[in-house]
C-alpha cells in the first residue's frame, strides 16, 4: 500500500441574497447565502471530496445525499469528520491540505486567515487558502455562484505502524 494519497476535490453552489455564507466554517457573509441542502460550505465540501478521493471511498453525495432530511441544514464539519475517520480506519491522516476558492463576491481577504486557522484545527494538518474571482466570466464572474477547488495529501499514519 502507498504511503501517501492524493485527493482532489470540487464543490460549486448558487447563490441567492440573504442568509448566510460560511466558508470553512467560517461565516463570510449575512447578505447572500448559497442554494445548498446543507449549509453549502464549498471549501469543506471539497476537502470532503478530496479525503474521501485519496482514500478511493466515493464523493460526498454517496456519503450525504441531498435528499436526506439529516442533512438539511447540516453543518458541514460533519461531513468533514466522517471522512475523517474514514482515512483513519483506512490507516491515513491528512499531511496537508490546499485550497482554492472561485469568488467574485464576498471579498475573501480579510477572512483568509480565521478560514486557515478553521479548517487547520478540524484537520489537524497545515492548510492554505486562496482566493479568486473568475475575472467576471460565467456564473461565478458574475457573483451568481461560489466554487471551490481543493487538495489534500494523506499519510499512512505512523502510530498504526
Amino acid at each position: 500500500m502507498s504511503e501517501i494519497r492524493i485527493g482532489h476535490g470540487y464543490d460549486i453552489h448558487r447563490l441567492k441574497q440573504g442568509g448566510r455564507l460560511v466558508l470553512a466554517g467560517v461565516v463570510v457573509s449575512t447578505e447572500i447565502s448559497p442554494d445548498a441542502h446543507s449549509d453549502g460550505d464549498v471549501v469543506l465540501h471539497a476537502i470532503v471530496d478530496a479525503i474521501l478521493g485519496a482514500i478511493g471511498a466515493g464523493d460526498i453525495g454517496e456519503h450525504f445525499s441531498d435528499q436526506d432530511p439529516r442533512w438539511k441544514d447540516a453543518d458541514s464539519a460533519v461531513f468533514v469528520r466522517h471522512a475523517l475517520k474514514l482515512a483513519r480506519n483506512a490507516g491515513f491522516v491528512v499531511g496537508n491540505a490546499d485550497v482554492s476558492i472561485l469568488a467574485e463576491r464576498p471579498r475573501l481577504k480579510a477572512f483568509k486567515p480565521a478560514m486557515k486557522a478553521a479548517l487547520e484545527a478540524i484537520l489537524s494538518a497545515p492548510a492554505n487558502i486562496k482566493a479568486g474571482t473568475n475575472e467576471a466570466c460565467d456564473a461565478i464572474g458574475r457573483g451568481e455562484a461560489i466554487a471551490c477547488h481543493a487538495v489534500v495529501l494523506l499519510l499512512k499514519d505512523a502510530a498504526q505502524g
